[in-house]
């Protein structure tokens, strides 16, 4: 031994000292780790949830090349649901393998809300999300954890009180475009694919709200811009088109996403900032200037000031970059989730004579008069009937987190899916909102009706999730719901009858958010 040592050098020696050292050391860790864990499992009596039966053990490439398969073609959540079933009736939480990893799917409301609420410290948001959504967005409210998280939402919360939600002059001008290039379209074609014309009403009334200046797709020019300034809106709404479509893609399949350069990806996140960053520059420089304080805000209405979010941002300590970030952010769910909702819904009325008529004679009570808020909100059956399409059909259908400490979640191991399962830290979990709103254990055996009278007496909690729950539930919600239902009165007063033309199977098309494959084709009939 004596020998063996001395034919090596110092630095040889020093060498496999620290290599042996570093091996202990991480192999002690290891050790611990289990240990510790094995406490976690006892303590909480934790059963394993049962594992998707891959014919690929490995790596999980059969539903890896599956999910890309179903994101192209449609019927991708349709599927996950179908995978639920394999497990039997009351199996909810089971895992999968995702290219060598293995996360866990849940339906379990009681899982959610622990993830989402009770546990919430415990979980953030997945690394390659942040990786798919940042060199857009940047480090805005869907892209933070912690307290860069906290810091936004305390920002923006107070930008979407009652007084702005309830506002609806700014959507009655939209509304007012939208209906006129319904007619307008109508009467060339017959045919009107509502869902473009969504996009495109919500597109104009966010940036009005947000920029305080509309991208104005629907239309012609109303600042005096003209024809140049709505071509620069149409390429923006193009460009954050498809920029989030990539991100869809990125988010769900992560880096495989990336492997080739994408020219035009790289273009439309440039021009998205270069868009945007003007309004920003524009609105500092006049408060820099004295400028659009309040006697010098524009006043709209009865002297009522115009509420603008980019100005109420700009009065804050922050610069622009983080300026642009949230309102970035913003602007995903403020067009996104009111346009998915207004698609689902008029895909339904087309299809739902019944619906539509009870829908029909609650709008027409009003006498042809505009809604104020607070009558919007006493419309029942429209209440019931936005509920119901958000039920089936979440504008957000699946979302993730990923554990950042060794855990538990209540439900989901055993034969029976009712014990607690441990979670190792680093594990990814995939919540499928779309599968917990269509289980018959918790809507009835006709959870997979269209049936807007069961929030008649339907009083749900977690198991009703349509904006997210917990600390970071959805702040623009009632944002959303206000322009929809304004959005719905109006079309409704304009329109007496909507006809589908489109017999296509009906599926999703997935990408931030959800809408329906292929648009809503259909004629309006004018009142």
């Amino acid at each position: 031994m004596s020998t063996l040592i001395d034919s090596h050098s110092p630095i040889t020696l020093a060498l496999l000292a620290l290599t042996s050292i570093y091996i202990i050391y991480h192999l002690t860790l290891t050790l611990i780790a289990a240990h510790r864990r094995r406490i976690i499992i006892q303590k909480h009596n934790c059963k394993p949830p049962p594992s998707y039966p891959h014919t690929d053990p490995i790596f999980g490439l059969d539903i890896f090349f599956s999910n890309a398969r179903l994101a192209r073609d449609g019927f991708f959540m349709e599927t996950v649901f179908s995978r639920y079933k394999l497990f039997g009736p009351s199996i909810y939480t089971f895992t999968q393998l995702f290219l060598g990893s293995r996360i866990i799917n849940t339906a379990s409301p009681e899982n959610i809300k622990a993830i989402l609420a009770t546990q919430f410290k415990e979980f953030e948001l997945p690394p390659r999300r942040k990786r798919a959504f940042r060199p857009t967005f940047g480090h805005g409210i869907f892209t933070t954890d912690g307290r860069e998280w906290e810091d936004s939402r305390a920002l923006l919360r107070p930008n979407f009180a009652r007084s702005q939600v309830g506002d609806l002059e700014t959507f009655e001008g939209h509304v007012g475009r939208l209906v006129e290039r319904i007619k307008g379209e109508g009467e060339r074609g017959g045919v009107v694919d509502l869902q473009r014309l969504f996009f495109m009403l919500t597109m104009d009334s966010a940036t009005e709200f947000l920029f305080g200046k509309s991208s104005d797709v629907l239309g012609v020019g109303r600042d005096g811009e003209g024809e140049e300034e709505r071509e620069r809106g149409v390429k923006f709404q193009t460009a954050f088109t498809y920029v989030t479509e990539r991100m869809g893609v990125e988010s769900r399949v992560g880096k495989l996403a990336t492997l080739f350069p994408d020219k035009r990806m790289d273009e439309s996140i440039k021009f998205v900032h270069e868009y945007i960053g003007g309004y920003i520059r524009k609105t500092i420089e006049l408060r820099k200037a004295g400028v659009g304080g309040e006697k010098d805000e524009e006043k709209v209405g009865q002297g009522k000031k115009r509420y603008v979010f980019l100005e109420e941002l700009a009065k804050q300590d922050i610069g622009e970059k983080k300026i642009q970030d949230e309102l970035l952010n913003i602007l995903l769910a403020g067009r996104d989730t009111t346009a998915g909702l207004l698609s689902y819904l008029f895909y339904v009325l087309a299809r739902r004579k019944d619906v539509f008529a009870k829908l029909k004679a609650e709008v027409d009570a009003l006498g042809g008069e505009r809604p104020s808020f607070e009558q919007l909100k006493s419309m029942k059956y429209l209440q019931y009937t936005l509920n119901e399409i958000l039920r089936l059909h979440p504008i957000v259908p699946a979302n993730s987190r990923v554990c950042v400490t060794d855990t538990t979640l209540p439900v989901g191991g055993g034969p029976d899916g009712k014990s607690p399962i441990f979670v190792k830290k680093g594990t990814q979990i995939n919540y499928q909102v779309y599968v917990m709103h269509r289980r018959k254990d918790l809507y009835g055996e006709d959870a997979d009706e269209f049936r807007p009278e069961r929030w008649e007496t339907l009083r749900p909690s977690w198991q009703y999730l349509p904006f997210n729950g917990g600390p970071r539930i959805c702040i623009g919600q009632q944002f959303a719901l206000t322009e929809a239902a304004f959005t719905t009165v109006r079309l409704l007063q304009a329109f007496k009858g909507v006809e589908a033309r489109d017999d296509a199977p009906f599926t999703d098309f997935l990408t931030l958010t959800a809408a329906v494959r292929g648009g809503v084709k259909v004629v309006m009939i004018p009142a």
